[in-house]
């Protein structure tokens, strides 16, 4: 309890800091005020779409596109990093693409989704999936590759078929190298999301920032943006540090 309270203590004067030397600059007059707005004009930009009920609109929107587009691609990098590992001609040939993809900006699938798919819900799915697939089945490959070959070999030894080892021996292995993965597959399809409200969604996160860019209200815009950071933080530290402090505990990896 002491711990968590001295933490929340820093947290609240590092931020606390921050909102500070940011009233200072303001006061500074170093840009316009259009330009660098106080922090009470982003409040106030923010609190009238939240008294609204379109940031929280738009937030649910963004979240839907986010949930289902990660859902799929976690299906798809599973699979393709799964087989990649397992079979050498699969390496050999869809590896080298993965591999090559992942070095791809998701950004640049912006134009194919809207010429494939149109101005839809569509296209922002698979400009998210294309953002984090990639990592994803590295990821896995990485995971299947690094667990001990005896442990295959023993259940091979039992009598377990092939889809019996990549079930009870392959999946659970990997999991270790996943944790990571997922969290950085996440954060792949977050950014890309982002860039595709902002070209072309009807609502979201990402439109909202784009109406503060045509409004010229630079206190939504920030506002918008401290919105974005706030989810991120906030799925990093209940779904993947719970997730990856589970993982460590389970295969005793706390003191590594």
């Amino acid at each position: 309890m002491r711990s968590k309270a001295a933490l929340a203590l820093k947290l609240a004067a590092f931020y606390g800091g921050l909102l500070l030397l940011w009233q200072v600059i303001y006061e500074a007059q170093i840009w316009s005020p259009y330009l660098f707005p106080e922090p009470e004009r982003v409040w106030l930009s923010l609190r009238r779409y939240i008294d609204n009920g379109v940031l929280f609109d738009s937030l649910a929107d963004t979240m839907k596109s986010m949930v289902v587009g990660f859902a799929i691609a976690f299906a798809l990098g599973m699979i393709m990093g799964v087989s990649i590992a397992t079979f050498r001609w699969l390496d050999e040939t869809l590896g080298s693409l993965v591999v090559g993809m992942q070095s791809l900006p998701s950004v640049t699938w912006l134009p194919l989704a809207i010429l494939w798919f149109g101005i839809d819900s569509e296209a922002i799915t698979f400009v998210v999936v294309l953002g984090s697939v990639w990592a994803i089945a590295i990821s896995a490959r990485d995971g299947v590759r690094n667990i001990p070959i005896l442990q295959r070999r023993a259940a091979q030894v039992f009598g377990a078929s092939h889809w019996q080892t990549i079930r009870y021996v392959t999946i659970p292995g990997m999991l270790p190298s996943m944790a990571q993965g997922l969290k950085l597959g996440w954060s792949f399809s977050w950014r890309s999301l982002m860039a595709a409200e902002i070209v072309f969604a009807p609502s979201g996160l990402g439109r909202l920032l784009e109406l503060g860019r045509d409004l010229n209200n630079m206190g939504l815009v920030i506002g918008i943006m401290f919105v974005i950071v706030a989810v991120g933080l906030a799925v990093d530290r209940l779904l993947f540090n719970p997730l990856e402090s589970w993982v460590q505990q389970r295969w005793g990896l706390s003191g590594v």
